[in-house]
């Protein structure tokens, strides 16, 4: 137990359990935790394939222990002895158990009601398209899961993240690996979705902070950036880093979600129906979360801009020699 407290919240080198923390989001939030001071603790299905983690704290810092969120007494046994506990799972494709309804529900149900039987708090992340009533499963889910969770435990934070940004992300690098293998890249329903994309480092901050006591406890947070572009702009912004014009071309909704049917099925596929029915809905914070303060703003966190990042991590799908950037 730490010495050092907010209220009755432990801090500084009190142990965190972070469900999910070998993902992309997992590790900036187990290295934000670290450099705070707190012990934690990574829960994963496959804690051999996750030692890279441990380098982020003191040899005493970070410890690697078996959990599958499927199992509610692995969930327990992760859990006991905790002062906090972070929920990072989540998939965007179904594959196998690793099912929506498997992660984002039953599993952010376990880990809730673990949590609280442990008397610790809780933040839960989940995601700006969570709705009930969301043409896509993925939506659904989130939107399931976090009811699940605020019945569990009232006094949750959850967290809903825009699309989020930052090296070893699966947005922007996936796209810029999709322009160096072809001339042309697609734009569903032409492009107009709109994200408020959101450095994981800022995401991270808000959890580390969260976990210090400074988000209000029993309250949804939405995360976004400082701009709100559209799937277009986007891309345009990523050619325009990675130094590549190529075409980039509408392709109806109708037509991708023919296309995801035919092929989803097949492993690593680009896109699923699901994901195109994502698209159909914009993922920017709302004007009630701003309004009221349940923004990164909020918590006095001041977002970081897509420029600061973005060089410094995909200059290496530019062409060896290609240095000048090209109008899109």
């Amino acid at each position: 137990m730490s010495d050092l407290t907010v209220g009755d919240r432990p801090m500084g080198n009190g142990l965190v359990t972070v469900f999910g923390g070998s993902g992309f989001m997992g590790r900036h939030v187990v290295r934000a935790l670290a450099k705070r001071g707190y012990r934690v603790r990574v829960a994963v299905r496959r804690p051999e394939l996750a030692t890279y983690l441990q380098p982020l704290g003191t040899v005493a810092q970070i410890q690697l222990v078996q959990a599958n969120v499927r199992y509610p007494d692995s969930v327990a046994r992760a859990v006991e002895g905790s002062d906090a506990v972070v929920n990072l799972v989540g998939v965007l494709a179904e594959g196998g158990r690793q099912g929506f309804d498997a992660l984002h529900v039953f599993g952010a149900k376990a880990i809730a009601e673990a949590t609280a039987a442990a008397g610790a708090p809780l933040v839960h992340i989940s995601a700006l398209g969570a709705d009930a009533d969301s043409p896509s499963g993925y939506g659904r889910s989130k939107a399931e899961g976090e009811a699940a969770v605020k019945a569990a435990a009232p006094s949750a934070v959850i967290f809903r993240p825009s699309v989020a940004f930052g090296p070893e992300d699966t947005f922007f690098n996936r796209f810029a690996g999709m322009a160096q293998m072809s001339p042309v890249l697609p734009l569903i329903g032409g492009g107009e979705t709109k994200f408020q994309p959101v450095f994981v480092g800022d995401i991270a901050l808000a959890i580390q902070l969260a976990v210090d006591g400074k988000a209000k406890a029993g309250t949804t947070y939405e995360l976004g950036g400082p701009e709100v572009r559209s799937f277009r702009e986007l891309m345009e912004l990523m050619l325009h880093e990675i130094c590549a014009k190529r075409v980039l071309l509408s392709l109806p909704f109708g037509l991708a979600d023919l296309m995801a049917r035919l092929t989803q099925w097949i492993p690593g596929a680009p896109l699923t129906r699901d994901q195109v029915a994502m698209l159909r809905t914009d993922n920017v914070v709302s004007e009630a979360a701003v309004t009221e303060g349940r923004t990164l703003a909020g918590l006095g966190v001041t977002p970081t801009a897509l420029a600061v990042v973005l060089p410094t991590y995909l200059w290496r799908f530019r062409k060896a020699g290609q240095f000048t950037r090209v109008e899109t």
